[in-house]
């Protein structure tokens, strides 16, 4: 099967036009079939201030109401997908923008309302991994909003990590897949206080640790939780590194790499 990498761009990179460009330039470089899936939650925020729209978050995670899903759906999906799409033109990779509503790939349904109602938050229950593979197939470089949708017709706020690590999961019956997370984070850190501490292999047994000392928390936790869950699926590799050292984290010389 051929290789799919599957990138997952966030953190302060998004809202940073010269690190994202820097990522993107690197990202065009890449060989083989790419695929993208970005965030965007602190231009959501910023948006929402000035349309008098009050941001919530609960652990790290936003409610989403319908003056949100607004928001979201034009900062996510409009925004910065196209900002996005529109520089990799530039750089000769044949983007093309899409959410999880585009050609039905991401269906997902409104998640429960348990102690927390969040909203239109959207949890995935199925992925059109064929469609998506007949957009590599024309060398097409899909680039995913964090945004999928439901059988009423509403859109939904779906969680960018958990979002990249289910496609990962589905190009697998495809593909020879790598799932890339970045940001502005050389790796997970055994110090988060000194960059030059980055864990070179990680084991779930070792996570546990990290997570008990408290080394690793607040936002790493569901991402190496979606990490995890991919790699146990069977995806191949899966790499956490800075968004800026992409080619060598793949070539196993920075980042961390995930290991069962």
């Amino acid at each position: 099967m051929n290789p799919l990498t599957v990138l997952k761009i966030g953190g302060n990179v998004i809202d940073n036009p010269t690190a994202l460009t820097r990522f993107l330039t690197l990202f065009s470089t890449l060989a083989g079939d790419r695929l993208l899936v970005h965030g965007g939650g602190k231009v959501a925020t910023e948006v929402a201030r000035k349309l008098g729209v009050e941001t919530t978050m609960v652990d790290g995670r936003r409610i989403t109401d319908k003056a949100m899903l607004d928001v979201v759906t034009m900062v996510y999906g409009g925004l910065v997908n196209k900002q996005i799409v529109s520089q990799l033109q530039v750089l000769d990779c044949n983007a093309i923008g899409l959410t999880g509503a585009d050609a039905g790939v991401i269906k997902a349904q409104k998640r429960p309302v348990t102690t927390i109602d969040y909203g239109f938050v959207g949890d995935i229950i199925e992925i059109d991994s064929g469609r998506i593979q007949s957009f590599t197939r024309e060398n097409m470089v899909p680039v995913f909003a964090p945004l999928t949708f439901a059988e009423t017709g509403d859109l939904l706020n779906t969680n960018a990590d958990t979002l990249a690590s289910a496609i990962a999961v589905d190009m697998i019956f495809h593909n020879d897949v790598t799932l890339v997370y970045c940001f502005e984070k050389k790796g997970v850190l055994a110090n988060p206080d000194d960059e030059s501490s980055v864990i070179g292999q990680l084991t779930p047994a070792q996570y546990a640790d990290h997570k008990t000392a408290g080394t690793v928390n607040k936002g790493m936790i569901p991402k190496l939780d979606n990490a995890f869950a991919a790699l146990s699926a069977g995806v191949k590799r899966v790499i956490i590194c800075h968004a800026d050292e992409v080619p060598a984290a793949l070539s196993g010389t920075a980042g961390t790499t995930l290991t069962l």
